[in-house]
């Protein structure tokens, strides 16, 4: 039974997708927009979410947690200076998930995850 289990597994153990949600996070954040399957994507959006979530508050706790979680330092520096910004208007929802063809070995639901 998986009741009201939030945690979406991904086949995985935990210490592995925990590091595997990092780095899409990371390249998320670096390039804009990911390619990966459906449910890495929809996993990857309450993390990158919660990051910008962060961006916007702006304080020095918040960056210190960013720091802790994304693994490119410059790179929490340019979100905190462009997140207030950019998504001073939205109040959450700041990536989209868009379906795309599914992957030709294993048939995977891929889909393209991408900054708002």
């Amino acid at each position: 039974m998986r009741h009201r289990c939030r945690v979406p597994k991904l086949g995985r153990p935990a210490d592995q997708r925990r590091a595997m949600l990092r780095a899409l996070a990371t390249q998320l954040i670096r390039h804009g927009q990911v390619t990966t399957t459906q449910a890495r994507a929809k996993a990857l959006r309450q993390e990158v979410d919660r990051i910008i979530t962060l961006a916007k508050d702006g304080s020095l706790a918040a960056r210190r947690r960013a720091l802790g979680y994304l693994y490119d330092a410059e790179l929490v520096g340019k979100l905190f200076a462009n997140a207030p910004e950019r998504y001073k208007d939205r109040q959450g929802g700041y990536t989209r998930v868009v379906r795309t063809l599914r992957r030709r070995g294993d048939a995977a639901e891929m889909a393209i995850i991408e900054l708002m």
